[in-house]
């Protein structure tokens, strides 16, 4: 099986990991990001390892009305989508700057909500298609440590489900991943534990392996559906006390 892939964010490592993934199994890779020239030598790397086509290409999740021309150049309309765009700020800066909160809700909720409903409008007309975005357990209830960001991937959380309940019953299939911790960039320096922690390459593992047995929402360390499942049946006079 091979077609095209294209990552929405594709300096992350959950999505160079996914590049690689799907490049070894012969798909034309489509990265995009905010700098297409930092992206160069990661699709050179693609092209030699994997010996697949590689293009790369402007993408701002935060510049909303450049998403139509955005999906317009492409060289073709994707068969799957990966979108990795994320980021997660810091709770405290959130609860006193109105601007790095909205940036924070923009980032993960309202861009990549928007970029994917108009390219599931696109594969609709064309037929078929898989839309996966990586969301968040932190989605899952509201925690005092992580409430903006927890709330913004609740948001899309929600949105991927409403899309994959509209194309239920056509080719066109949405899959949302919740990752858990994650040893990146983004978490280095961060204390995790490791049971509860997660390789890029396990992530990308994951999202291959939930495309292709058709999926829905995946958890990538299924210890975190446990987990998850107690924190959100926890009543509410009991949670607030938590203070997680």
């Amino acid at each position: 099986m091979s077609g095209v892939a294209l990552i929405l964010g594709a300096t992350s490592d959950i999505a160079r990991a996914c590049a690689h993934r799907y490049g070894a199994e012969g798909y034309t890779l489509q990265l995009a990001g905010r700098d297409p020239e930092a992206l160069e030598a990661d699709a050179q790397d693609l092209r030699l390892r994997h010996r697949v086509k590689v293009s790369t290409h402007r993408f701002d999740v935060l510049e909303t009305a450049g998403f139509a021309p955005f999906v317009d150049a492409l060289p073709a309309l994707p068969d799957t989508v990966i979108c990795a765009v994320g980021f997660m700020g810091t709770q405290g800066t959130s609860e006193k700057d109105p601007q790095a909160a909205a940036l924070v809700m923009r980032s993960n909720y309202e861009g990549p909500a928007l970029i994917l409903g108009l390219l599931a409008d696109r594969m609709a007309l064309r037929g078929h298609g898989v839309l996966i975005g990586i969301s968040s357990v932190a989605g899952d209830r509201g925690r005092a440590s992580n409430y903006v960001y927890g709330s913004a991937k609740a948001g899309f959380t929600a949105f991927l489900s409403g899309l994959r309940n509209r194309f239920h019953g056509t080719d066109l299939h949405v899959i949302t991943v919740k990752p858990g911790f994650v040893a990146t960039r983004m978490t280095e320096g961060m204390d995790l534990n490791p049971r509860l922690t997660a390789l890029p390459e396990q992530v990308a593992e994951a999202i291959w392996q939930a495309e292709k047995h058709r999926r829905d929402v995946i958890y990538v360390k299924p210890v975190w559906r446990l987990v998850m499942q107690i924190i959100t049946a926890l009543p509410e006079i009991l949670f607030k006390r938590t203070r997680l």
